[in-house]
Protein backbone atom coordinates (compact mmCIF):
# COMPACT_ATOMS: atom_id res chain seq x y z
CA UNK A 1 0.00 0.00 0.00
CA UNK A 2 1.15 3.37 -0.54
CA UNK A 3 0.13 6.77 1.16
CA UNK A 4 -2.97 8.13 0.69
CA UNK A 5 -1.99 11.34 -0.95
CA UNK A 6 -0.54 9.05 -3.72
CA UNK A 7 -4.54 8.25 -4.90
CA UNK A 8 -6.15 9.62 -7.56
CA UNK A 9 -9.33 10.96 -6.15
CA UNK A 10 -12.78 10.40 -7.11
CA UNK A 11 -15.53 11.55 -5.55
CA UNK A 12 -17.76 8.29 -3.79
CA UNK A 13 -21.23 10.73 -4.04
CA UNK A 14 -20.47 13.56 -6.16
CA UNK A 15 -23.01 16.38 -6.13
CA UNK A 16 -24.23 17.22 -9.40
CA UNK A 17 -25.00 20.87 -8.93
CA UNK A 18 -21.17 21.22 -7.72
CA UNK A 19 -20.03 19.38 -10.65
CA UNK A 20 -22.48 21.62 -13.53
CA UNK A 21 -21.28 24.79 -11.63
CA UNK A 22 -17.65 24.02 -11.91
CA UNK A 23 -18.26 22.86 -15.43
CA UNK A 24 -19.55 26.32 -16.23
CA UNK A 25 -16.12 27.72 -14.81
CA UNK A 26 -14.41 25.16 -17.50
CA UNK A 27 -16.65 26.20 -20.29
CA UNK A 28 -16.10 30.07 -19.22
CA UNK A 29 -12.42 29.57 -19.49
CA UNK A 30 -12.67 28.03 -22.61
CA UNK A 31 -14.73 30.17 -24.25
CA UNK A 32 -12.85 32.98 -22.88
CA UNK A 33 -16.80 34.53 -21.62
CA UNK A 34 -19.83 33.32 -22.57
CA UNK A 35 -23.89 34.36 -22.49
CA UNK A 36 -26.41 32.10 -20.71
CA UNK A 37 -27.21 30.93 -24.04
CA UNK A 38 -23.67 29.85 -24.79
CA UNK A 39 -23.71 28.08 -21.98
CA UNK A 40 -26.63 25.93 -21.66
CA UNK A 41 -25.96 25.12 -25.70
CA UNK A 42 -22.35 23.92 -24.69
CA UNK A 43 -23.56 21.91 -21.82
CA UNK A 44 -26.88 20.96 -23.42
CA UNK A 45 -29.24 22.28 -20.29
CA UNK A 46 -31.52 24.63 -20.07
CA UNK A 47 -31.36 28.21 -20.45
CA UNK A 48 -32.47 28.54 -16.90
CA UNK A 49 -30.09 26.36 -15.46
CA UNK A 50 -27.30 27.96 -16.67
CA UNK A 51 -29.00 31.43 -15.56
CA UNK A 52 -29.53 29.96 -11.96
CA UNK A 53 -25.58 28.57 -11.80
CA UNK A 54 -24.53 32.06 -13.08
CA UNK A 55 -26.46 34.26 -11.65
CA UNK A 56 -24.96 32.04 -8.04
CA UNK A 57 -21.34 32.05 -9.34
CA UNK A 58 -21.56 35.97 -10.18
CA UNK A 59 -23.55 36.75 -6.49
CA UNK A 60 -20.13 35.26 -5.12
CA UNK A 61 -18.12 36.97 -7.18
CA UNK A 62 -16.59 34.09 -8.75
CA UNK A 63 -17.83 35.55 -12.60
CA UNK A 64 -18.81 39.04 -13.54
CA UNK A 65 -21.36 39.97 -16.35
CA UNK A 66 -20.08 42.56 -19.32
CA UNK A 67 -22.55 43.43 -21.99
CA UNK A 68 -24.64 40.41 -21.50
CA UNK A 69 -21.62 38.14 -21.41
CA UNK A 70 -20.01 36.44 -18.52
CA UNK A 71 -17.00 35.93 -17.86
CA UNK A 72 -14.54 34.31 -15.06
CA UNK A 73 -13.45 36.95 -12.06
CA UNK A 74 -10.32 38.18 -10.62
CA UNK A 75 -11.64 36.51 -7.62
CA UNK A 76 -10.02 33.34 -8.74
CA UNK A 77 -7.03 34.82 -9.20
CA UNK A 78 -6.94 36.12 -5.61
CA UNK A 79 -7.31 32.74 -4.39
CA UNK A 80 -5.15 31.02 -6.48
CA UNK A 81 -2.44 33.54 -5.49
CA UNK A 82 -3.04 32.58 -1.78
CA UNK A 83 -2.78 28.92 -2.77
CA UNK A 84 0.65 29.22 -4.38
CA UNK A 85 1.79 31.69 -1.54
CA UNK A 86 0.86 28.72 0.84
CA UNK A 87 3.24 26.78 -0.95
CA UNK A 88 6.79 26.07 1.09
CA UNK A 89 8.59 25.28 -2.23
CA UNK A 90 7.45 28.37 -3.81
CA UNK A 91 9.25 30.16 -0.95
CA UNK A 92 11.87 28.49 -0.59
CA UNK A 93 12.49 27.98 -3.98
CA UNK A 94 11.85 31.09 -5.72
CA UNK A 95 15.51 33.01 -4.82
CA UNK A 96 17.20 29.66 -6.09
CA UNK A 97 15.21 29.38 -9.50
CA UNK A 98 15.70 33.15 -9.80
CA UNK A 99 19.60 32.66 -9.71
CA UNK A 100 19.38 30.08 -12.42
CA UNK A 101 17.66 32.09 -14.41
CA UNK A 102 20.12 34.40 -14.04
CA UNK A 103 23.33 32.56 -14.16
CA UNK A 104 22.51 30.96 -17.37
CA UNK A 105 20.00 33.22 -19.28
CA UNK A 106 17.53 31.19 -20.20
CA UNK A 107 14.26 30.01 -18.49
CA UNK A 108 14.08 28.53 -15.11
CA UNK A 109 10.53 27.07 -13.79
CA UNK A 110 8.89 25.53 -10.33
CA UNK A 111 6.53 22.94 -10.96
CA UNK A 112 4.40 20.71 -8.14
CA UNK A 113 2.13 17.58 -8.96
CA UNK A 114 -1.67 17.43 -8.40
CA UNK A 115 -4.11 15.15 -8.64
CA UNK A 116 -1.61 13.73 -11.51
CA UNK A 117 -1.15 17.35 -13.35
CA UNK A 118 1.90 19.81 -13.45
CA UNK A 119 1.41 23.31 -12.29
CA UNK A 120 3.95 25.51 -12.92
CA UNK A 121 4.04 28.10 -10.03
CA UNK A 122 6.95 30.04 -10.22
CA UNK A 123 8.89 31.41 -13.87
CA UNK A 124 12.23 33.27 -14.24
CA UNK A 125 13.36 34.96 -17.13
CA UNK A 126 17.25 35.46 -17.80
CA UNK A 127 18.55 37.71 -20.35
CA UNK A 128 17.81 35.65 -23.56
CA UNK A 129 15.04 33.11 -22.20
CA UNK A 130 12.70 32.37 -24.42
CA UNK A 131 8.64 33.04 -23.87
CA UNK A 132 6.73 29.84 -23.92
CA UNK A 133 2.82 28.86 -23.61
CA UNK A 134 3.15 27.83 -20.07
CA UNK A 135 2.65 30.37 -17.80
CA UNK A 136 2.66 30.79 -14.00
CA UNK A 137 -0.66 28.50 -13.18
CA UNK A 138 -0.70 26.40 -16.43
CA UNK A 139 -1.28 22.89 -15.87
CA UNK A 140 0.16 20.31 -18.14
CA UNK A 141 0.46 16.65 -18.45
CA UNK A 142 3.82 15.11 -16.85
CA UNK A 143 4.91 12.54 -18.94
CA UNK A 144 6.13 14.50 -21.88
CA UNK A 145 7.70 17.60 -19.62
CA UNK A 146 11.21 16.97 -17.82
CA UNK A 147 9.77 18.83 -14.80
CA UNK A 148 7.07 16.31 -15.11
CA UNK A 149 9.34 12.71 -15.51
CA UNK A 150 11.63 14.39 -12.89
CA UNK A 151 8.46 14.17 -10.72
CA UNK A 152 7.24 11.01 -12.07
CA UNK A 153 10.37 8.98 -11.54
CA UNK A 154 10.62 9.62 -7.90
CA UNK A 155 6.39 8.81 -7.23
CA UNK A 156 5.04 4.94 -6.28
CA UNK A 157 4.68 3.10 -9.81
CA UNK A 158 0.90 2.28 -8.80
CA UNK A 159 0.38 5.93 -8.79
CA UNK A 160 2.61 7.01 -11.87
CA UNK A 161 0.17 4.01 -13.78
CA UNK A 162 -2.77 5.60 -12.01
CA UNK A 163 -1.89 8.99 -13.70
CA UNK A 164 -1.08 7.40 -16.84
CA UNK A 165 -5.05 5.81 -16.98
CA UNK A 166 -6.92 9.17 -15.94
CA UNK A 167 -4.96 11.21 -18.06
CA UNK A 168 -3.53 9.40 -20.94
CA UNK A 169 0.03 9.92 -22.76
CA UNK A 170 -1.30 12.46 -25.53
CA UNK A 171 1.64 13.54 -27.92
CA UNK A 172 2.26 16.67 -28.68
CA UNK A 173 5.31 16.32 -31.21
CA UNK A 174 7.17 13.69 -32.68
CA UNK A 175 9.64 13.56 -29.74
CA UNK A 176 6.84 12.65 -27.24
CA UNK A 177 6.99 9.18 -25.55
CA UNK A 178 3.81 7.52 -26.22
CA UNK A 179 4.97 3.54 -24.84
CA UNK A 180 4.75 3.18 -20.92
CA UNK A 181 7.55 1.18 -21.17
CA UNK A 182 9.57 3.23 -22.80
CA UNK A 183 8.33 5.84 -20.19
CA UNK A 184 9.48 3.78 -17.50
CA UNK A 185 13.10 3.01 -18.49
CA UNK A 186 13.68 7.02 -19.07
CA UNK A 187 12.09 6.83 -15.91
CA UNK A 188 14.78 4.38 -14.05
CA UNK A 189 17.71 6.35 -16.40
CA UNK A 190 16.28 9.89 -14.46
CA UNK A 191 16.82 7.93 -10.89
CA UNK A 192 20.20 6.84 -11.59
CA UNK A 193 21.06 9.86 -13.09
CA UNK A 194 19.79 12.45 -10.78
CA UNK A 195 18.16 14.80 -12.88
CA UNK A 196 15.51 14.10 -16.30
CA UNK A 197 16.10 15.32 -19.70
CA UNK A 198 13.30 16.76 -22.49
CA UNK A 199 14.50 16.68 -26.04
CA UNK A 200 11.56 18.39 -27.81
CA UNK A 201 9.40 16.13 -26.12
CA UNK A 202 6.11 19.10 -25.20
CA UNK A 203 7.78 21.61 -27.40
CA UNK A 204 9.91 21.74 -30.80
CA UNK A 205 13.12 22.84 -30.55
CA UNK A 206 13.04 23.60 -26.88
CA UNK A 207 15.82 21.28 -24.15
CA UNK A 208 15.04 20.95 -20.99
CA UNK A 209 17.05 19.72 -17.76
CA UNK A 210 14.69 19.29 -14.47
CA UNK A 211 16.04 18.17 -11.21
CA UNK A 212 13.67 16.79 -8.75
CA UNK A 213 13.13 18.72 -5.20
CA UNK A 214 13.07 15.96 -2.47
CA UNK A 215 13.56 16.43 1.25
CA UNK A 216 15.41 13.99 3.98
CA UNK A 217 12.44 12.07 4.49
CA UNK A 218 12.60 11.08 0.97
CA UNK A 219 9.13 13.18 0.11
CA UNK A 220 9.21 14.81 -3.48
CA UNK A 221 7.60 18.42 -3.29
CA UNK A 222 8.15 19.38 -7.45
CA UNK A 223 11.11 19.53 -9.59
CA UNK A 224 13.09 22.59 -10.97
CA UNK A 225 14.29 23.37 -14.32
CA UNK A 226 16.47 25.42 -16.70
CA UNK A 227 14.87 25.13 -20.61
CA UNK A 228 15.92 26.76 -23.77
CA UNK A 229 16.58 25.86 -27.64
CA UNK A 230 18.34 23.31 -29.04
CA UNK A 231 20.80 25.79 -30.42
CA UNK A 232 21.94 26.82 -27.05
CA UNK A 233 21.06 23.30 -25.22
CA UNK A 234 23.97 21.51 -26.21
CA UNK A 235 27.39 19.98 -25.81
CA UNK A 236 29.19 20.26 -22.68
CA UNK A 237 26.44 23.00 -21.58
CA UNK A 238 23.61 20.15 -21.98
CA UNK A 239 25.92 17.58 -20.48
CA UNK A 240 27.73 18.67 -17.88
CA UNK A 241 26.98 22.53 -16.69
CA UNK A 242 23.09 23.25 -16.46
CA UNK A 243 22.65 19.34 -14.83
CA UNK A 244 25.18 20.69 -12.31
CA UNK A 245 23.77 23.78 -11.81
CA UNK A 246 20.08 22.63 -11.91
CA UNK A 247 20.77 19.67 -9.55
CA UNK A 248 22.54 21.91 -7.21
CA UNK A 249 19.60 24.44 -6.75
CA UNK A 250 17.66 21.52 -6.50
CA UNK A 251 19.67 20.01 -3.55
CA UNK A 252 19.57 23.35 -1.99
CA UNK A 253 15.70 23.72 -2.14
CA UNK A 254 15.31 20.27 -0.93
CA UNK A 255 17.67 20.84 2.41
CA UNK A 256 15.88 24.36 3.19
CA UNK A 257 12.45 22.82 2.79
CA UNK A 258 13.88 19.61 5.48
CA UNK A 259 14.61 22.43 7.78
CA UNK A 260 11.77 24.75 7.38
Amino acid sequence: MFAKRYRMSTAKNPVRSVERSLEIIQVLRELDGATVTDIANHLDVTKGTAHNHLSTLLAHEVVVQREGEYHLGIRLFEIGEEIRSGKQIYHVGVPEVNKLAEETGELANILIEEHGWGTYLHRAQGDRALSLDTGVGARVHLHNTGLGKAILAHLPEEYVRDVLDRNGMPATTDKTITSRGHLFEDLAAIRERGYSLDAGERAEGIRCVAAPVITRDGEIHGAISVAGPRGRMKGERLDTKIPELVTNAADVIGINLSYA
